[in-house]
């Protein structure tokens, strides 16, 4: 099997795409689907093997694509193992990519993480450790590329947030910083427009993907009861994600920029007093909001396993 994009094949043919933590999760989700698109995806990450195995799916994939005629050029894909914390390390791996390829058109700035705590738990070295993963590396991946490339070329950046509206309890370091990048991306998006580069992002909610799988196993009954607070009822899946990632990139969002795509399935609008809020089985079912599962190598993550 390949990829099963919505969009039309060889829609990014050519183009040069910057995937940070294209090692896992929702990264390697849509370093896939730019790459069944006909993007060379470069993958960014600190663990190299992680990068190799995805780099390896992908040409595997490309050459089931190229042989069924699905997508044409496909499977093209290189990998940087590099720190986005390390700013040094950021400005050389960007040099790297750009001597490789002469420019970079796209960057899906994805790399994240967090963990669960309540504020008063959190350390100044947790708060840190939180915020320059979040926020900080993420700024330093699109300046570098800006100067580098995009500021020269053009291109498109989307930033990956997250579900921050009406906070984050439990991960107000996580909050922080995804609030933090949803400015970022407001005022990138004016400063960098002169250079023709389009700068957006994508907030999803609750995923099910394999970063789930990071949280302690006491985590697991919350994790699995989080979907009765969606009104769709469900989980949403990686290639939902990679799907608003994609429109954003692609030139039908020529004139979209410094806005947040929700993929959220409406979670944010819940209020206290409504009553039932998860849409039953019937309806989830319906065709306009069924679960879209175009990722032919998804895993359900282990917590939601029976």
């Amino acid at each position: 099997m390949s990829y099963q994009s919505v969009f039309k094949p060889g829609l990014f043919a050519g183009k040069v795409v910057v995937v940070t933590g294209g090692g896992s999760g929702i990264g390697r989700c849509t370093a896939h689907e730019l790459a069944a698109l006909g993007a060379h995806v470069v993958l960014i990450g600190r663990n190299l093997a992680k990068l190799q195995d995805v780099a390896g799916e992908i040409a595997v994939d490309g050459v089931i694509g190229t042989n069924t005629e699905r997508s044409g050029h496909v499977g093209h894909v290189s990998f940087h193992a590099c720190d986005i914390r390390n700013e040094e390390s950021v400005k050389t791996t960007v040099a790297a990519i750009v001597i490789a390829h002469g420019r970079i058109d796209a960057l899906v700035n994805n790399a994240g993480g967090q963990y669960i705590a309540p504020l008063e738990s959190i350390s100044a070295k947790g708060w840190d450790a939180v915020v320059v993963t979040n926020l900080t590396g993420g700024f330093l991946m699109a300046r570098e590329c800006y100067l580098q490339s995009m500021q020269a070329h053009g291109g498109s950046i989307v930033n990956i947030v997250a579900d921050i509206w009406g906070s984050m309890p439990g991960m107000g370091h996580s909050g922080a910083a995804r609030a933090g990048m949803v400015s970022f991306t407001e005022t990138a998006a004016l400063e960098w427009a002169k250079s023709g580069v389009r700068v957006n992002a994508v907030a999803p909610g609750y995923i099910a993907s394999s970063g789930m799988d990071h949280y302690p196993p006491e985590a697991g009954p919350m994790l699995r009861e989080m979907r009765e607070t969606v009104p769709l009822g469900r989980f949403g899946n990686e290639a939902e994600t990679s799907a608003a990632i994609a429109f954003l990139l692609s030139p039908a969002a020529s004139f979209i920029s410094g806005t947040v795509l929700r993929v959220d399935g409406a979670r944010p609008q819940v209020r206290m007093g409504w009553g039932q809020v998860a849409a039953p089985e019937e309806a989830q079912q319906r065709d306009a909001v069924k679960p879209f599962d175009g990722f032919h190598r998804y895993q359900t993550p282990k917590v939601f396993q029976k």
